[in-house]
């Protein structure tokens, strides 16, 4: 495979295995509208890499991602003026990137440390193999910011059903890695650095025993007996998404995160 070149990750080949590290450690990989072309990018290269079986996807610096990049929704907010599709484009932009990598023919493993937010909790559902740390940090915070998890909520429905999808995506709660294996979002949950890179090891071991073309067409197989009308409630997200981002809520969301405080809608009720 030809690596692409990117300034927000860190990619190498070992042989089958590439490993792609998300490279923003002091915005703990926050996920800004470079880092998701350069992922689109890695994972177009990927649909003719016939000699990559194995994507291990990871974070820098303790953590895997933590959402979205708040600076680039607030330069969001001033291109509106000029391009009223501005924040549906973006927005939508994520949820293809994501709709690659459920689909990229390799098999895609996520590493899971420290912030698993937002778009790192997305990525986590379109994994096909999750291991986490068990002090890792699942939420999706979006609703806290006066936005909509739009291009997530989908994979994450698929991935832990819709009475727990719900609780997280409306309540925005955090939970751990032992309570996101218990909800079917993980599959393996370790309790230091050492065991998860063990785990991970196993794992990559046990894919080693499985023929590389069956694989691919195996989950290709899989991916086609999956929901069809997954790219028109994308679509009809990012508009719902656009909405938020020029709505009071998100102003107000996007001050109070900035300003450290409580926004105006989470005052006591008495």
């Amino acid at each position: 495979m030809t690596l692409p070149a990117c300034d927000t990750l860190l990619l190498r080949q070992d042989g089958w295995l590439l490993h792609v590290t998300l490279n923003r450690p002091e915005q703990r990989n926050a996920m800004s509208l470079q880092m998701v072309d350069e992922l689109s990018g890695v994972f177009e290269a990927l649909k003719t890499a016939d000699d990559v079986r194995a994507v291990v996807l990871r974070g820098a610096g303790g953590h895997f991602c933590a959402g979205g990049d708040v600076r680039d929704m607030a330069g969001l907010r001033q291109r509106l003026a000029a391009d009223p599709r501005a924040a549906a484009s973006f927005n939508r932009a994520f949820g293809r990137m994501l709709q690659m990598a459920e689909r990229t023919p390799a098999a895609l493993i996520t590493v899971l440390e420290g912030a698993v937010l937002g778009g790192g909790f997305g990525l986590a559902c379109v994994s096909d193999l999750a291991l986490s740390l068990h002090d890792a940090q699942f939420g999706l915070p979006e609703t806290g910011l006066g936005l909509i998890p739009a291009q997530i909520a989908p994979f994450v429905l698929q991935r832990i059903g819709l009475t727990q999808a719900r609780r997280l995506a409306l309540f925005g709660n955090r939970i751990d890695g032992r309570e996101a294996k218990a909800l079917g979002l993980v599959h393996s949950v370790c309790d230091t650095p050492a065991a998860l890179d063990a785990e991970l090891a196993a794992a990559l071991a046990q894919l080693a025993r499985c023929a590389p073309a069956a694989s691919r067409r195996t989950k290709q197989l899989l991916h086609a007996l999956g929901p069809s009308k997954l790219d028109a409630v994308l679509d009809q997200a990012a508009d719902w998404f656009s909405d938020a981002v020029q709505g009071a809520e998100a102003a107000e969301g996007a001050a109070a995160f900035i300003g450290k405080r409580q926004p105006a809608w989470a005052t006591r009720q008495e």
